[in-house]
């Protein structure tokens, strides 16, 4: 299997720090050698985009395949690499919906993308409401408590 980046991450931050991904804006610039603007036509209409990347800075070695607990914190309960969003996953992909600021030529602008300076992108899709989920939606009460801080500073 062939996966080829499509563009990379800019962004003021170059450490994978946990949380207040919100204040974060960064762009996502398309390969130029692949792709041309017209690559991005319409996606403008979009408030959001969905986009997948490579955690490409985690070693192989760091890469979990079992149960952990999330962020080493000994108040959550041990839980598998599949039911957490860690980095260390095995095939270390990342997706994430962020909001679409604007796209500006090969560029886009977007905020709340949890992905560092340089991050490989794999691919981005246009957000629709269609694709979120249908029906109730429920998670454990210690994944609240994890997410309490990673889009806002200090949960506000």
């Amino acid at each position: 299997m062939l996966v080829e980046p499509i563009g990379t991450v800019t962004s003021a931050r170059a450490e994978p720090v946990d949380d207040d991904w919100d204040a974060v804006a960064a762009s996502i610039t398309l390969d130029a050698g692949r792709f041309g603007p017209e690559a991005l036509a319409g996606l403008d209409e979009f408030s959001h985009v969905e986009v997948v990347y490579l955690f490409d800075r985690v070693d192989p070695a760091a890469v979990q395949t079992g149960a952990r607990r999330p962020r080493g914190n000994p108040g959550w309960p041990e839980v598998g690499i599949f039911a957490q969003r860690g980095k260390g996953r095995p095939n270390r992909i990342g997706v994430t919906v962020c909001r679409l600021l604007g796209v500006d030529g090969r560029t886009l602008r977007v905020r709340g993308l949890d992905a560092i300076d340089g991050t490989p992108v794999l691919d981005v899709k246009p957000y629709m409401a269609e694709f979120g989920p249908r029906g109730e939606v429920r998670q454990p009460a210690w994944s609240h408590e994890l997410m309490a801080g990673y889009w806002s500073a200090a949960g506000t």
